[in-house]
């Protein structure tokens, strides 16, 4: 069967048009894509009174804008990167809160050696009050072990304790509207979370006790927690601070994990 000559005439056409955009030294290159790392972290700065940093796994600066920009820190009481998770590969680190700017510029004041695991999410908190003589803070690592299928319905809550001079804290959490109250896990101690637990969307009265107490040693009103999202509820600061103001003071934390 004979094909029409307009067929061929098309092919030739669009076979010249390829070979003419392969020599254009302005036509967009296909190459080929990295593999996407299958991991995630994040990284807050608890230090109370420590200075700024930047924070690092191994050689690599995870939260500064570039690296010509040293000085581009992250402050106490914040997160690194707004907040969003970091991709990395999976593989033993060393992580660690590096003084961003000044004499110090650099120096670890804060480093946790754990091993991150293909495919899971994880928060690194430098935590505790910073010494400023031997310009060290505490730091750990918790994993975000949340549920992957998505309940619209609830709210997936943690707790997390980062305040280094309190005793283990339970987090409670009393719905505006009905009154309901529901602890928020089981008891948390320093430099642990607790697991996430399923939340009715709503606005929430938070507050935090110790384990053999009736009296609330931090509170936080009116949180909003709706459905489908994902948070961490970060217990920070001094807890010998009273002022209701001072920057340092004991303070429950939201943020959001997804």
């Amino acid at each position: 069967m004979t094909r029409p000559m307009n067929t061929y005439r098309m092919v030739a056409v669009l076979l010249t048009a390829v070979a003419l955009a392969a020599c254009d030294k302005n036509a967009v290159q296909q190459l080929p894509l990295e593999p996407l790392l299958e991991s995630r972290i994040k990284f807050f700065h608890y230090g109370v009174n420590a200075p700024t940093v930047n924070f690092y796994a191994a050689t690599r600066k995870m939260t500064a804008v570039t690296p010509e920009t040293p000085g581009q820190g992250v402050a106490f009481p914040n997160p690194g990167s707004g907040g969003a998770y970091s991709t990395i590969a999976a593989g033993h680190y060393t992580l660690a809160a590096r003084i961003s700017s000044g004499a110090d510029i650099d120096l670890p004041i804060a480093s946790v050696d754990t091993t991150i695991a293909a495919g899971k999410f994880y928060t690194f908190y430098m935590s505790g009050i910073y010494n400023a003589v031997g310009k060290t803070a505490d730091a750990f690592v918790v994993e975000d072990a949340y549920p992957s299928q998505v309940d619209y319905v609830v709210a997936q809550v943690r707790f997390v304790h980062a305040i280094s001079n309190a005793a283990p804290l339970t987090l409670y959490a009393a719905n505006t509207t009905t009154t309901d109250t529901v602890t928020v896990g089981r008891a948390v101690t320093y430099k642990s979370a607790g697991a996430f637990i399923g939340l009715p969307a709503g606005v929430y009265n938070l507050f935090a006790r110790y384990t053999d107490s009736t009296t609330n040693k931090i509170t936080r009103t009116a949180v909003s927690f709706v459905g489908g999202r994902v948070y961490t509820v970060g217990a920070r600061g001094d807890i010998t601070i009273t002022s209701t103001t001072a920057a340092n003071r004991p303070f429950l934390d939201n943020t959001t994990n997804r």
